[in-house]
């Protein structure tokens, strides 16, 4: 019997790792399954640069509560912290009451985030799995909403509620804005993707009725999209200041309406007024530090399908 050897050039295009004639000897780059991408020296100067930029409005705010208004406002300024942080913050504290701010501030943006959530999950999932009559035309009707400037709707909605009674008070604020169009059309989509039929139809087979079939099913997936949705609302109710504003009085403030009556007098001292907002914005911090994790991972988990 005869053996065939096999010639070199043969073993080289049987080999993948040796370079054939075809590559003259440059090295082919390919991904391959559980590797990962390495950045150079101009991706960590680039996210250097980034970061600086992202944190220096902090920074700045935290120099300016730690200094005078007389230094504040000298030039070049300060670039690093004074030694008056505590008394400026304490003068912010006593004097916009910030201390009753900060709770009702704490009270509208945690009702109106766990409303949000709770309906606009609902709806998601009804506009993206459930057939009904009429479904694109009131999706479209909830898009549409979008396109209202909120400012049209000040005059009516304040005088809605003076006539019940809501003037000056926390439900007036909270309750015009229990739902958002954005965050329908946020579940809607995400659901879209995340939500196969199968796994609601399995539920109904196993004889779960609709309300077991939110809680059991469509809450679970719908979890990383909410956590979004949830830090986004939160945010954006805590530094809403124009209803607020509008809808409350002094006695009564939430927190951005608190910061303008710092900055509302003829000549404001800017150093209470950073401190006042180094104030307002810790509770912000330490909400995305204990939810830091999951709002990323809900925001992966949305950008890869499949």
């Amino acid at each position: 019997m005869t053996t065939t050897t096999p010639t070199p050039s043969v073993l080289a295009a049987a080999d993948p790792a040796t370079p054939g004639p075809q590559t003259s000897g440059r090295r082919r780059f390919r991904i391959g399954a559980g590797e990962q991408l390495r950045g150079g020296p101009f991706t960590y100067l680039a996210l250097a640069v980034v970061g600086v930029l992202s944190v220096f409005p902090l920074y700045w705010t935290l120099v300016a509560a730690s200094h005078d208004q007389q230094r504040v406002l000298d030039s070049p300024p300060p670039f690093l912290p004074g030694g008056r942080l505590w008394h400026n913050l304490q003068a912010a504290w006593e004097q916009a009451s910030l201390g009753k701010a900060l709770v009702n501030t704490l009270i509208v943006a945690g009702c109106i985030t766990a409303a949000t959530l709770f309906f606009c999950t609902l709806a998601g999932y009804a506009f993206a799995k459930l057939r009904f009559r009429g479904r694109g035309v009131l999706m479209t009707a909830v898009i549409a909403t979008l396109t209202i400037p909120p400012q049209l709707s000040v005059v009516p909605l304040f005088m809605i509620m003076s006539d019940i009674g809501w003037g000056g008070k926390l439900p007036s604020v909270i309750f015009p804005t229990l739902v958002s169009a954005f965050g329908v059309f946020f579940m809607r989509q995400y659901l879209i993707e995340a939500l196969p039929y199968e796994l609601i139809e399995a539920a109904k087979v196993d004889g779960a009725n609709n309300l077991r079939v939110v809680r059991s099913v469509v809450l679970p997936a719908a979890r990383p999209a909410m956590m979004v949705l949830g830090m986004l609302t939160f945010v954006q109710a805590w530094n809403d200041f124009f209803w607020p504003f509008l809808a409350l009085n002094q006695s009564n403030p939430t927190v951005q309406v608190a910061l303008g009556q710092l900055s509302a007098s003829y000549t404001p001292d800017q150093s209470i007024v950073m401190a006042g907002a180094l104030i307002s914005t810790l509770p912000l911090i330490v909400v995305f530090i204990v939810f830091g994790k999951q709002i990323v991972g809900g925001i992966m988990a949305g950008a890869v399908k499949g």
